[in-house]
């Protein structure tokens, strides 16, 4: 029995729908396991912008600093998307929350559950045991590096930027994994044109002999991105740089049938932050449509990987399968064999997977 403090922050759009369904399970598990989960609540995004002008208000950050994990919804609104003049946006907010928190390593699981084999694009018979875990370097690279414009605002340039040792750390963290799973590394950059590549790909490189019992191969992150698709069983872990990581793990997201169905952890030397990988998604905001099992998967890897409860974690993926497994669905896994009294809102599928926990 444990005593945590863990930290909701909901948000922008479904993000205050999926979070609430999150902390719902939460709440069953202590129960369950005879827990004590405490609970706050903290502003970031386009919510706290409104509020007090800021995407990430220094109360919140502090409140994150002191919780022992981080459930966390999304950021983002329309409003700032078609305007590229705005000087304050939601998605600083989370970017100043990763730099500020030392979250240096995002993790993201692609594992699709059988019954979602129809809710792919992909042939079932490409994706059937496809099971990828990407480590996503997150404070670095492109995101924060230099920015700005020149020429009378004609030009704009965005900065690549990648030391040793954040390289180093990332790699390190990607095959202590490898090690527990298939003992695969797949490193992705882009080192036949990329100088920051170069040097991911040299590190990398002097790390692997630590590692003798881990199989290493690098591959360009073009040739990653067709692989993804063409043949995903042969990945297992997957270390990649903070903009190649972005992208991949979104395209990666078809692999499991929906982001909706994507969890990922942010981790570091502190708290660590744990979140769908979607979007806001304003345009079913209040609509009760938005699938909460990415908030929920979420939920189960925050209990492993910052409370070691894995017992409890593998209580609550098992419940999401067995929910599945039943024929219960989100408008976004749903299928055309999937009858129409099967497809739940956002709180009648909380409900179902609480009903198994």
């Amino acid at each position: 029995m444990a005593t945590k403090h863990i930290l909701i922050v909901p948000g922008d759009g479904i993000g205050q729908e999926v979070t609430a369904v999150g902390k719902k399970v939460l709440d069953r598990i202590a129960e369950k396991f005879g827990h004590t989960f405490t609970y706050d609540e903290a502003l970031i995004g386009h919510v706290a912008i409104e509020a007090t002008g800021n995407p990430l208000p220094d109360e919140s950050l502090e409140k994150m600093r002191k919780s022992d994990a981080v459930l966390f919804g999304a950021v983002g609104h329309p409003k700032y998307d078609n305007d590229p003049s705005a000087k304050v946006r939601p998605e600083q907010g989370l970017l100043k929350m990763r730099k500020e928190l030392g979250l240096y390593a995002n993790l993201r699981p692609i594992k699709l559950f059988d019954e979602l084999l129809d809710a792919s694009s992909i042939k079932p018979e490409i994706l059937k045991g496809a099971d990828i875990l990407f480590f996503r370097e997150l404070t670095g690279d492109i995101y924060f590096g230099e920015k700005g414009r020149k020429n009378n605002g004609d030009t704009a340039f965005d900065v690549a930027e990648y030391s040793r040792y954040e390289v180093e750390r990332i790699a390190r963290k990607a095959f202590d994994a490898a090690r527990t799973r298939r003992k695969k590394l797949c490193s992705v950059d882009k080192a036949n044109v990329l100088e920051t590549s170069r040097l991911w790909r040299e590190v990398i490189q002097q790390v692997a002999p630590e590692y003798p019992d881990v199989e290493v191969e690098h591959q360009f992150v073009d040739a990653t991105a067709m692989l993804l698709i063409k043949d995903p069983r042969r990945f297992d872990v997957v270390v990649t740089a903070n903009l190649f990581g972005d992208i991949l793990t979104d395209e990666a997201s078809q692999i499991a049938g929906s982001m909706g169905m994507l969890a990922s952890a942010s981790i570091g030397d502190g708290t660590g932050v744990y979140e769908p990988i979607h979007g806001s998604a304003h345009d079913i905001t209040g609509k009760g449509l938005a699938n909460p099992l990415a908030s929920i998967l979420s939920a189960a890897l925050l209990l492993d990987i910052s409370f070691g409860m894995k017992t409890e974690s593998e209580t609550i993926i098992n419940a999401v399968d067995k929910v599945l497994k039943d024929g219960f669905r989100t408008r976004d896994i749903a299928d055309t064999k999937t009858q129409s009294n099967m497809i739940l809102g956002t709180d009648a599928m909380g409900e179902a997977v609480l009903k198994f926990i």
